[in-house]
């Protein structure tokens, strides 16, 4: 089973497995130029080669068949093997030694040490329990009852406190007679410079317990103003807790999630309280990530997700057929991004998925404590299909008064409609968005089309100058991101683009943390391996990882283009072909949003509070753009 390899020793293989080498024993592959290479493909029948490999990304792809991944997908394919088979066959040839985290096949005594550990964290949580009601858990109790909790209430939930010393816990669970080695492994305790100390320290403790309410970590909130410490601290992984597939309150939820075939997924701990306490008992949270493929299959198999062909229309009693998942998140950009990622994971429902956002962009927390329990419950059934509000996000930031900005909306809202799967509900969609944008159906039943085209066969926007400018750029970006730095990509927004796709990436790619990111992956590699090309491929490598685990499936398999796509020039050449590329498209996109406020400011009176900061930001984009021309 895939999950039973610890995840630093899967990056270990992926990244001293040559891919190279591996698909060079299958494949006589030959340079493309600018560190490209290529060869007929394996997969499928064909002539002219049109399968790529880049082997400083470690990534493969055919532009004939549309396969592609990494080297551990490659050997799965090629082989026929799992994903754990093809790791060890990899790891059997690059010497990387591999440990399994529970119930593997190299582990015999692993349900023993399973049961250690689970010792370990019940032990934990009664200790944290305990502990609330401690004189030196004033601050702790106080902190609880702001948020509008009883005691009854937090011992419901099962809420703790984390004492502030620095070993409290260490002590206490030695005294039981656990090892220092069992206290690290199960996330409890950390090895310092001085020894061994707690995890978790003046903080207000959540058990996270799996469906059979046994517990499997924590989630732990400051109480200080420490600026060095986190707000919220999790358990790291763990043999028992994986962030991607936990989810807080689903031992409380599951009966209720089953039972109404409905779950209201939120976002913090005393979100899931607040909801459950006003009668909302499907609640859950996810615990220091974004919700992901991994949460899905957790939700599907509650739910009995199935593909009902009724399911998610809404009957007039407002329950959904086939069951509902409704998100909430804050009213932000933050949360309009986050809808956007959830909207690509719900295409592996066939429930309903719906969102509900209050109108102040209070979380139902604050809510419960503004206006009380009924309103919390008001908030959850004035909910609205994800689609829609995606659609509405998407297009809050265009100007629709202008036929540039319809024109946008058309573009922008095209892959949306594609993605819903009822067809009836996705052609009254395309009336109503034409309404809201004031266009025939029929342009956006077109662009819709072309969209899905494009998005499944990204080469062939190459008939289209700015689309392909566009992709060269985020080629450029992508694999020699070094040389983007200052490049002037910090100043570009998704707008920038014209392909609802390029977007999409943009997004994804910032979402990540953008090249700051990339910055401190590099740090880290120069830290392993020191200064050089070596470290720059490595931390490319990682940072173009992190950003594919974030995304969503389209978006993805865009990205393994992208990563063997090669550049259109000789790889003495392909610095200042990169940059020009991204410069240009950081021109285009200042020149586009000047346009649209010089428009904007023709229609203002001067008398107008905003007239001065329209015309101060006209200012500051021009010396932009003659900077970025003076470079």
């Amino acid at each position: 089973m895939a999950g039973l390899i610890r995840k630093e020793d899967i990056r270990e293989v992926r990244e001293k497995a040559r891919i190279e080498d591996i698909v060079g024993q299958h494949v006589q592959l030959r340079s493309a130029g600018s560190g490209s290479m290529k060869g007929l493909c394996p997969f499928h029948d064909e002539r002219t080669p049109s399968f790529h490999v880049r082997p400083q990304l470690g990534y493969w792809h055919c532009f004939g068949c549309n396969e592609g991944g990494d080297v551990i997908s490659f050997v799965m394919k090629h082989d026929h093997l799992d994903f754990s088979e093809a790791v060890e066959y990899l790891a059997s040839k690059t010497g990387v030694t591999l440990h399994y985290e529970s119930g593997g096949r190299a582990r015999r005594e692993e349900p023993g040490r399973r049961g250690r550990l689970l010792e370990a964290n019940a032990l934990a949580d009664e200790y944290y329990r305990g502990q609330l009601e401690s004189a030196d858990a004033q601050h702790a109790r106080s902190f609880l009852e702001s948020r509008h909790f009883t005691r009854e209430q937090w011992e419901r939930f099962g809420v703790g406190y984390a004492p502030s010393p620095w070993d409290s816990l260490t002590r206490y669970l030695r005294g039981k007679g656990f090892t220092d080695a069992e206290l690290t492994t199960a996330g409890l305790a950390v090895q310092g410079n001085r020894g061994l100390y707690d995890r978790f320290r003046d903080r207000v403790i959540w058990p996270i317990r799996d469906l059979t309410g046994a517990t499997v970590g924590f989630g732990a909130r400051r109480l200080g103003e420490d600026p060095n410490s986190p707000k919220y601290l999790n358990t790291p992984e763990t043999p028992l807790y994986h962030k991607s597939q936990v989810l807080y309150g689903l031992d409380l939820a599951k009966r209720s999630i089953s039972k109404q075939r409905r779950v209201v997924i939120v976002e913090g701990y005393t979100d899931v309280m607040a909801a459950h306490l006003a009668g909302e008992t499907t609640a859950i949270a996810t615990c220091g990530t974004a919700f992901g493929s991994d949460h899905v299959s957790v939700v599907r198999r509650l739910l009995g997700d199935s593909a009902d062909p009724a399911a998610g229309v809404v009957l007039t009693s407002g329950k959904a057929i086939g069951g509902e998942i409704i998100f909430t998140f804050d009213g932000d950009e933050a949360g309009r991004a986050a809808a956007r990622k959830v909207y690509g994971e719900d295409q592996r429902f066939a429930t309903q998925t719906f969102v509900a956002i209050e109108a102040h962009g209070m979380d139902p927390c604050d809510l419960r404590i503004a206006q009380g329990d009924a309103a919390v419950r008001q908030l959850i059934e004035s909910r609205v299909p994800l689609f829609e509000f995606v659609l509405k996000s998407v297009l809050a930031s265009l100007d629709l008064s202008t036929a540039e900005g319809r024109v946008a909306g058309v573009r922008v809202t095209a892959p949306v409609l594609a993605g819903i799967r009822d067809v009836a509900l996705r052609a009254e969609y395309v009336r109503i968005v034409a309404g809201w944008l004031g266009v025939d159906p029929a342009s956006v039943k077109n662009e819709m089309r072309q969209g899905t085209t494009r998005a499944s066969t990204p080469r062939a926007q190459e008939s289209d100058p700015v689309a392909k400018a566009e992709r060269q750029a985020l080629v450029a970006l992508l694999q020699r991101p070094l040389d983007m730095v200052g490049s002037g990509f910090e100043d570009l927004g998704s707008d920038a683009y014209t392909v609802p796709l390029h977007q999409a990436i943009h997004e994804a790619i910032e979402a990540t943390g953008g090249l700051d990111v990339f910055l401190d992956f590099l740090a880290s590699a120069e830290a392993e391996a020191g200064v050089g090309e070596d470290s720059v491929n490595l931390a490319t490598r990682r940072w173009l990882d992190e950003i594919r685990a974030g995304a969503d499936s389209v978006v993805a398999e865009a990205l393994t283009h992208i990563a063997v796509e090669p550049l259109p020039c000789d790889e003495e050449d392909a610095r200042d072909f990169a940059l020009g590329v991204m410069k240009s498209l950081v021109r285009r996109g200042l020149t586009r949003e000047t346009a649209a406020l010089r428009r904007q400011l023709r229609r203002m009176d001067t008398d107008d509070p905003a007239y001065e900061d329209t015309f101060a930001r006209i200012i500051e984009l021009d010396t932009k753009r003659r900077a970025l021309a003076e470079s």
